[in-house]
C-alpha cells in the first residue's frame, strides 16, 4: 500500500474529476488548494491532508484517508477521502439551485425558451392598438369620408 501519491491522480481516481487531464487543468487553474496554497499537478499527497476543491459556486473539501492512483469503483470511495466540507457550503450550493441561476452569460448562445416569449411580446403587434385580423386600423378611408 503505497503511503503518497500525486494529487492530479488522487482527484481523477476519487473520481472529484472525469479525466486527469481535467484535474490537471484545474489545479494549474489555481481551483485545488491545500492549506489555503496552490498547488502544482505532480504536488505529493498523504493520508491525513485536507484538499480543497474549488467548483463554482462551492469550494469542496476531501480529508485524504489512503493515497491512491488507481480509479476505484464509486462503492470504494468512503475508503479512499472523506468529504469534510463546510455545511455553509451546502446551504450555498442550495440557495444557488433556488435562485435559478444558470451559469450563462446573457446574449450568449441562441435565446432561451424565455427570451424567445420576451421578444415576441416585445414585438406583438397587439401592443400597438390594432390586431392583425382587424381592418379598421384607425386611419380615415376616403371612400368613407
Amino acid at each position: 500500500m503505497k503511503t503518497e501519491g500525486r494529487i492530479d491522480k488522487g482527484l481523477w481516481a476519487a473520481r472529484i474529476y472525469k479525466t486527469r487531464s481535467i484535474a490537471v487543468d484545474a489545479i494549474k487553474n489555481g481551483r485545488v488548494t491545500m492549506g489555503g496554497v496552490n498547488v502544482k499537478p505532480a504536488r505529493m499527497v498523504k493520508a491525513g491532508d485536507v484538499v480543497s476543491v474549488r467548483k463554482p459556486p462551492i469550494t469542496y473539501s476531501f480529508k485524504i484517508l489512503q493515497p491512491i492512483e488507481q480509479r476505484v469503483g464509486a462503492k470504494l470511495i468512503p475508503e479512499v477521502y472523506e468529504n469534510v466540507t463546510d455545511p455553509k457550503q451546502y446551504e450555498l450550493l442550495e440557495m444557488s439551485r433556488i435562485s435559478g441561476f444558470v451559469d450563462r452569460a446573457r446574449g450568449t448562445g441562441r435565446p432561451t425558451k424565455k427570451d424567445r416569449r420576451a421578444m415576441d411580446a416585445f414585438v406583438d403587434p397587439a401592443l400597438f392598438g390594432f390586431d392583425e385580423g382587424d381592418d379598421d386600423n384607425g386611419w380615415e378611408d376616403d371612400d368613407e369620408a
